[in-house]
């Protein structure tokens, strides 16, 4: 009995650190072709935030490298270059767009991420939009191999662990494409 209580509560542990992020991926990443070297590809706009870029890109790492890509060494030349992007938006709705705020007769169901759910009084939170983008291109001829992009919502930014959780999805089932956007599993970091 006492064994089952323990797998009982090491699975609950364990859904604590599971994310549902949506994912859609496209291209046409040739079935001869092997998974080989890779170098981040940076915009202008990227390289002109050099150190934010190179914080992103650390992020990306972990998942090029469980989709089977190895960084190329100084000097040699990859097999693909890859562009990443992140980005976050914040949402402010009116207070006056959840239909149970600040009645008169009393407060409204609320969930916070420090006190778990419960009433209050006309507490609102912002909602924020997070997305990741994976771009994978051919070295020599330019040509698109991959796109996937990952994205969640919640009321905080995120963090690292986060966002290296939404690159992991990104790449989870890399090279299988998917269009329609759908949920993809993943334990955070």
């Amino acid at each position: 009995m006492l064994g089952l209580l323990a797998t009982l509560g090491l699975g609950g542990c364990a859904a604590f650190n599971t994310m549902n992020v949506e994912v859609s991926s496209f291209g046409s990443w040739p079935a001869e072709r092997h998974v080989g070297t890779y170098a981040f590809d940076r915009l202008p706009s990227q390289q002109a935030k050099g150190e934010e870029q190179q914080n992103l890109e650390d992020m990306a790492r972990p998942a090029l490298e469980d989709a089977g890509f190895t960084a190329a060494a100084e000097g040699q030349k990859p097999d693909v270059l890859v562009q990443i992007g992140a980005r976050w938006d914040r949402a402010d709705r009116s207070p006056w767009d959840d239909p149970l705020w600040m009645h008169p007769w009393g407060p409204r169901w609320r969930m916070t991420p420090w006190a778990g759910p419960g009433w209050g009084w006309g507490y609102y939170q912002p909602e924020y939009t997070r997305e990741v983008a994976v771009l994978i291109r051919d070295r020599e001829s330019g040509a698109a191999l991959y796109e996937s992009r990952a994205s969640t919502n919640g009321s905080t930014t995120g963090g690292r662990s986060l966002f290296e959780a939404m690159f992991l999805a990104a790449m989870k089932e890399f090279p299988a494409v998917d269009g329609k956007p759908h949920a993809v599993n993943v334990t955070l970091p």
